[in-house]
């Protein structure tokens, strides 16, 4: 993809991938996270693609494929899985009556669209990948800016509850789940609307923050994104995506099996979990940085951030097993200076740490829901 005009914008600072080609921040990430947290700036998310899906047989055609059930002038977020219940496909869906838009990474917009056409058969459906072509944007709630766009699709992140025919395995009454206060909304603008929001923006009418402010309040709200928290091996209960992105009661679909065997009867084999972390030095370990109980490594770093307000948190898929109370420590081996997101090599030797206080987000006994269910009714018969 070509960079994003808004990169032009005095004070720009381009990102890193999976963020490359817009705008990592505008010279002043904590005061825009606040911009943003508050709903007065706008993220530059054009980077993102976009997939459209015409016909009339576009909602149960896609309903039949994916994780969620997709209706005309719905929307919500679904995955694709693998026969063996792995994510190979989560996206936004949006219908505006007339069409479905699909959000998704850059880099998943083309093979996305790719299966889609691989599956369409007899349907009277039309997919077309429209990254480079149509726009997305990214704010806190409703911005007058954007709703001004007459021609504009919206999606608004179903993250802040639990949706229809799903369930949450966070650790926390859904009312005090963080994702309650996250407001994003997705907003897709076609080429003449984007280059109209860079005039306001250029003029000083239009507020940006960049893509750090809006992963800052991502990993806030414990909201996991594919570019970041899924690998080959994931499962949608490791991530709590059952709360979003899964309906349990729908029809059959690739890897429906694998998703109705962990939920009834086990355990997903790793647990998102949320991590205060120490840094004082000013420092973040790198995406990827190793999680250790003692000496022992018991996961991964997925996403880092210096928020705003709650400092240096982090993401990590962890080790079902790990106890929820171990002192756990990060490796620094790769250190992401909070300055301009360079990455740089630490000295050679042992790895410096630093220290993880871990919040858990999927409980270690998450799922095993059949059990659960019997163990509730002989409760009941005992009273």
């Amino acid at each position: 993809m070509s960079n994003s005009p808004f990169l032009r914008i005095s004070g720009a600072v381009e990102g890193v991938a999976p963020d490359a080609g817009v705008a990592a921040h505008y010279g002043e990430p904590l005061r825009e996270q606040r911009a943003l947290a508050r709903g007065t700036a706008v993220v530059d998310a054009s980077h993102l693609g976009v997939v459209r899906v015409a016909g009339l047989d576009r909602a149960d055609w896609l309903t039949s494929l994916c994780t969620q059930v997709l209706t005309v002038g719905g929307h919500g977020e679904s995955l694709i899985l693998s026969p063996q219940g792995r994510i190979e496909h989560q996206f936004a869906f949006a219908d505006d009556g007339e069409c479905t838009w699909l959000i998704t990474e850059h880099d998943g917009a083309s093979p996305l669209a790719e299966f889609l056409n691989r599956m369409r058969f007899m349907k009277q459906v039309e997919v077309t990948d429209l990254s480079g072509e149509r726009f997305v944007f990214a704010s806190m709630g409703a911005m007058a800016a954007l709703d001004g766009i007459s021609d504009a699709v919206v999606w608004d992140d179903p993250w802040t509850g639990i949706a229809a025919g799903g369930t949450q395995y966070a650790a926390i009454a859904p009312d005090e789940h963080p994702g309650t206060r996250y407001r994003m909304r997705f907003t897709i603008v076609s080429a003449e609307d984007r280059d109209r929001l860079l005039a306001a923006a250029r003029a000083g009418e239009l507020t940006m923050a960049g893509m750090l402010a809006l992963e800052a309040l991502r990993v806030a709200a414990w909201r996991p994104r594919f570019a970041r928290e899924v690998d080959e091996r994931a499962l949608p209960h490791e991530l709590d995506l059952l709360r979003s992105a899964v309906h349990l009661n729908k029809g059959c679909y690739r890897g429906q099996e694998t998703v109705a065997k962990v939920h009834n009867l086990g355990h997903p084999p790793r647990r998102l979990a949320f991590l205060d972390l120490d840094g004082m030095d000013g420092r973040l370990p790198a995406p990827g940085a190793l999680v250790r109980d003692g000496d022992k490594p018991v996961g991964r770093v997925t996403s880092t951030v210096l928020h705003y307000d709650e400092g240096p948190i982090a993401l990590a898929l962890l080790k079902r097993n790990v106890d929820p109370r171990a002192a756990l420590r990060v490796d620094l081996d790769l250190a992401a200076q909070v300055a301009d997101g360079a990455v740089a090599e630490s000295e050679a030797g042992a790895p410096e740490q630093v220290d993880a206080y871990q919040t858990v987000i999927v409980a270690p006994d998450a799922g095993d829901a059949a059990q659960m269910a019997e163990l509730r009714r002989k409760f009941r018969g005992q009273r």
